[in-house]
């Protein structure tokens, strides 16, 4: 089956599309399944020429649909003109464009030796260009990838401590390709095939779940959700100002804790939180004495550089119910234009991003902290989305993860529960309790096997019992991390080094047959 160029235009177009549908707010999973085969569909049998406009496509529509809270963040706290935010926006779909063009373009030059060969390979391609936009320099974003359309299907969702996310973006991929292949051979055989592939896939999606094992916490923490109103400017006397709001939070964070001793844990610091500030500094103190537990907060932490400089790092920090601090991680994996800007020197525009918010220095080292109970690493925010970094946590000797974000930035766009759907695959990966604590929600405790099994509405002050437990075992995605994702690599790199090779050894016929022709016309007769 052959199509027009211009229904594989549309039908890559409707690939971005319907993969984008697939995350909140638009939540149709489903569509996912059907995405990847349709942007195969418009690749096979293209000209290698024409290809790579069909990946294009599809990356420059799937983007602006998903994140449209780019913009409205970078317009509302950065500051930056409304038509230039959307600029933006439209950058990262053109440089997603770019990437998936390759992916087209793969495709078709391998349908020409084979469509079976091409629709085979496609979810190799498919994980190795996810794989790609993980790590990036400075611009990787993995943020939706394909996996997470399966959040809703708990049985599926327990590969993830095999593979990662990535393992669930291949499945979703090698069923689409399938498809596309059954459309394009039009065999009775690949039809029945594909029928009972979809009907096991449903039984496992469905019944599947209920075989999923429970888990019983033996632990309670209190998450706090401060609910603070987000803002551009933090006046020098914002705690004089909020110190009335900052004694209820307090007040509810010791009689909670006395009430059901357990950790406390406020959020990512939605605010100028600073040990250095001796005012702050005297409150943390006072929360974990007077409640005679451990307190994990959010921070703003200064140091001094090497060269006598004040440098400033987003932390989260643990007192002791002493007061004592006692552990400190600092942000490893800052936001590109929220907490830095990369490339300053030619990005110029962008240091309005930063201006009103940080200019942060990322830490180096995934610590693990000591509590009562046993051991657990902390991630800050944007981290979450960061599958192969996160494991490190576990691998390092964690036996309970906890996230602290400020999700006030995203309003109540589709931002928040994207980021939870995301923060929720970390916690299966690393077979870990998640306790997930927020400015203004999703707060929430979510068990090794992804149940969120308590929660906290949105947009109010309050704190919620989160039950929990440690973990020692370490499953094989924390131990080994991408290993699945490099398989997919390597599959996708001898497969450009064979095209190349026969490539070179065609051009080599080529030049052969026609040195061959001249020799021929230039003999005497």
């Amino acid at each position: 089956m052959s199509f027009p160029w211009h229904e594989r235009a549309l039908l890559a177009l409707g690939s971005g599309v319907a993969l984008a549908l697939a995350f909140p707010n638009y939540d149709l999973p489903t569509l996912a399944w059907l995405s990847v085969g349709m942007l195969v569909l418009a690749s096979v049998g293209a000209p290698p020429r024409q290809a790579p406009l069909y990946g294009f496509l599809h990356g420059l529509v799937f983007y602006p649909v998903c994140l449209p809270w780019i913009a409205t963040v970078m317009k509302q706290y950065g500051s930056v003109d409304p038509l230039l935010s959307a600029g933006i926006v439209g950058l990262i779909g053109l440089a997603g464009g770019i990437i998936w063009s390759s992916f087209s373009y793969a495709v078709a030059v391998v349908s020409r030796r084979s469509i079976a060969m091409a629709c085979t390979l496609a979810p190799f391609f498919w994980v190795s260009l996810e794989f790609l936009r993980t790590h990036l320099p400075y611009i990787g974003f993995p943020w939706n990838l394909t996996g997470y359309a399966v959040r809703g299907r708990l049985a599926l969702l327990q590969l993830l401590p095999i593979t990662g996310v990535y393992g669930l973006s291949f499945l979703i991929a090698a069923y689409s390709s399938f498809a596309a292949y059954v459309v394009l051979s039009k065999s009775k055989q690949s039809r029945r095939m594909i029928l009972i592939i979809t009907a096991i896939l449903i039984i496992i999606a469905t019944a599947g779940s209920y075989l999923v094992p429970g888990a019983i916490p033996h632990h309670v923490a209190h998450l706090v959700q401060l609910d603070f109103p987000q803002s551009e400017h933090y006046p020098a006397n914002w705690m004089q100002i909020h110190s009335g709001e900052l004694d209820q939070l307090e007040q509810l964070s010791v009689e909670a804790a006395k009430k059901t001793p357990g950790l406390i844990v406020w959020p990512e610091v939605p605010a100028p939180f600073t040990m250095q500030d001796p005012q702050f500094a005297a409150r943390a103190r006072r929360i974990a004495r007077e409640s005679g537990n451990e307190f994990l907060v959010g921070i703003v932490d200064w140091k001094r550089s090497a060269q006598g400089d004040w440098d400033a790092s987003n932390s989260a920090t643990l007192l002791k119910p002493t007061g004592q601090r006692v552990y400190t991680y600092d942000k490893v994996h800052l936001v590109p234009f929220g907490e830095y800007v990369p490339l300053r020197k030619w990005l110029t525009f962008a240091k309005h991003l930063t201006a009103d918010i940080s200019d942060f220095t990322p830490g180096t080292v995934y610590r693990v902290g000591q509590i009562s109970g046993g051991k657990f690493g902390t991630f800050i925010c944007y981290e979450a989305i960061f599958p192969g970094e996160m494991r490190r946590f576990a691998a390092n000797g964690a036996e309970l993860l906890i996230n602290i974000s400020n999700d006030g930035w995203f309003g109540r766009s589709a931002a928040p529960e994207q980021h939870l759907m995301m923060s929720r695959f970390r916690a299966i990966e690393s077979r870990r309790w998640l306790l997930r604590d927020t400015n203004n929600g999703y707060t929430v405790s979510i068990d090794p096997y992804g149940r969120v099994v308590a929660s906290l509405a949105t947009d109010i002050r309050g704190q919620l019992d989160a039950p929990y437990d440690f973990r020692k075992d370490l499953t094989l995605y924390a131990r080994f991390g991408d290993w699945f994702s490099w398989m997919c690599v390597i599959v996708t790199v001898g497969l450009v080094a064979t095209i190349l090779r026969n490539r070179k050894l065609e051009m080599g016929k080529y030049i052969m047959t026609i040195r061959s022709a001249k020799k021929y016309a230039a003999r005497p007769r």
